[in-house]
């Protein structure tokens, strides 16, 4: 049994109804939780019928860290970001400035001669697998295709693949091989829907496309093959060969437990959407998979996707689960010459902010080209790994209590709009984060207490509690000192142990009765 205190204090007027009302609000109630998915034998290509997907499934929402990375021909130049393949055809763009300077005119050396460069030759998937599971994540995978238009996975639909250029590896078929046969689920996660041109082309805003068309430069050439990696062919042809394809090859071929697309899938026809979602849904029917899609915006239902917030989350309890997709970096999300990261200790804060919240987190590291793993982002993950091996308890399978926490640091409105204000959030010992599974609720605090510093757990007072719990112990993760506690009208008081227990979180354990 979880406990949620808040849930069931709603639920207790519902205990008292009659029978006969109960009856009737069992036929008209929804689908509810993994009912919804069971109950459809054929999922149908229109939202009536994909609502009936269990968005979320309990592996999921229990799963809280999944890794991802930004790897790829962009990764070559290592300048900038990952949107070099569009910067460098912008003659006001200090990207294009630099590639004249280092390869010359755009129009001479284009994006795809960088392909024959990303060699990945010290690619080592068991190596890459072995690292996400010791970090402490429940699933993982790569950007399958990012804006640019090449695959990293051995496709027939692309010729600008992995397997027939480049590496001349499955990248995507060699990952999903070693993260799963250690337990993790694996993700795919798509970019592509701004590879078409629409852009000037059309007289549509140039933002839409990720390649600007401009006459004399490789993405407006006509060239066939070109035509595919830039996207510069009929809308018709690419949604339905190219957009849809990539998805149901890499379906087909990988069995992904966890689509997950970025923004501006909106500009795919709905149809596509709901031909791509069924087509999902019935092949994981087929292998006995609970899967997850996941979206940003708006650009599919809440009822059979689950929203994800770049860069950013939410300030309040999430009443469905939720994502954050986040970067171990305060910059780029590919690698990049000198590219700055974050300490350990705040990407561990997002996550528990994260869970405290019911949400989930998806991590981007950032690869060189050649397949190596910068150390600075290996130790984050290391440090993440341990600390969750110690006190993952208070993260893994938990839900959100009846309050996310308590202290100074409050996150900002909105979402992506505010990711540079997400950026400069620094947590303290004075800020709490509270989580609930089973009959236990955990108390992390945002930092290493001082010796015998007082705590107030203030959710406990009086005023604050939706409904008072008795505790049967109160103890602290990591320490075998005993524990002084009271709880009076104020909260809960507890003296911290003598002796520092962790620099980057405290995990207060309590322990209720029913």
């Amino acid at each position: 049994m979880r406990i949620n205190i808040r849930i069931l204090v709603l639920l207790l007027p519902i205990l008292t109804v009659g029978c006969d009302a109960v009856e009737k609000n069992k036929r008209v109630a929804p689908l509810q939780g993994d009912l919804k998915s069971k109950s459809m034998k054929v999922y149908e290509p229109n939202w009536e019928s994909l609502g009936h997907h269990n968005e979320s499934p309990n592996w999921f929402s229990e799963a809280k860290l999944g890794i991802y990375f930004h790897w790829g021909v962009y990764s070559v130049p290592a300048f900038d970001d990952e949107w070099y393949p569009r910067n460098m055809h912008k003659k006001d763009h200090r990207v294009y400035r630099h590639h004249v300077e280092k390869y010359g005119q755009p129009s001479e050396f284009g994006y795809h001669d960088f392909i024959p460069m990303f060699k990945a030759e010290k690619f080592d998937p068991e190596e890459w697998a072995e690292l996400f599971k010791n970090s402490g994540a429940r699933f993982a995978g790569p950007v399958a295709e990012h804006h640019d238009g090449f695959s990293m996975w051995d496709s027939d639909v692309n010729p600008w693949n992995v397997v027939d250029m480049g590496p001349k590896r499955d990248i995507t078929g060699e990952l999903q091989k070693a993260i799963t046969s250690r337990g993790m689920k694996f993700i795919a996660t798509f970019h592509h829907s701004k590879q078409l041109q629409r852009a000037e082309k059309l007289n549509e805003p140039v933002d839409i496309s990720h390649y600007p068309y401009m006459d004399g430069m490789p993405p407006s050439s006509n060239d066939p093959e070109l035509a595919i990696l830039y996207g510069n062919i009929p809308a018709e042809k690419w949604y339905q060969e190219f957009w849809l394809g990539k998805l149901k090859e890499v379906i087909d071929g990988y069995q992904p437990d966890i689509v997950w697309f970025d923004y501006v899938l909106d500009a795919i026809p709905e149809a596509y959407r709901q031909e791509f979602s069924a087509y999902y849904l019935n092949e994981a029917k087929k292998w006995d998979k609970d899967v997850v899609i996941v979206r940003k915006q708006h650009d599919l239902p809440l009822s059979m996707s689950v929203d994800d917030l770049e860069q950013s989350r939410k300030n309040v309890i999430g009443t469905k689960t939720w994502m954050t997709d986040a970067t171990v970096s305060n910059g780029s999300w590919c690698y990049t010459e000198n590219l700055k990261v974050k300490p350990p200790k705040d990407v561990l804060h997002m996550l528990v902010d994260i869970t405290s919240k019911n949400g989930v987190l998806l991590l981007n590291i950032s690869p060189k080209a050649d397949g190596s793993i910068p150390e600075n982002q290996k130790e984050i993950l290391t440090e993440l790994g341990a600390w969750l091996n110690k006190y993952g308890e208070a993260i893994y399978g938990t839900e959100a209590w009846y309050t996310f926490g308590e202290g100074p640091t409050k996150e900002p409105h909105g979402h992506y709009q505010n990711h540079d204000a997400f950026h400069k959030l620094r947590y303290s010992n004075k800020d709490i984060r509270y989580t609930a599974k089973d009959y236990n609720i955990y108390a992390i605090i945002m930092g290493a207490t001082d010796s015998g510093q007082d705590i107030l757990l203030k959710a406990f007072s009086k005023k604050n509690i939706i409904d008072q719990v008795t505790i049967e112990e109160l103890t602290i993760l990591g320490t075998d000192e005993v524990v002084e506690w009271l709880m009076d009208e104020e909260g809960i008081k507890i003296k911290a142990p003598t002796k520092k227990v962790d620099d980057m979180a405290t995990v207060i354990k309590i322990r209720t009765s029913a």
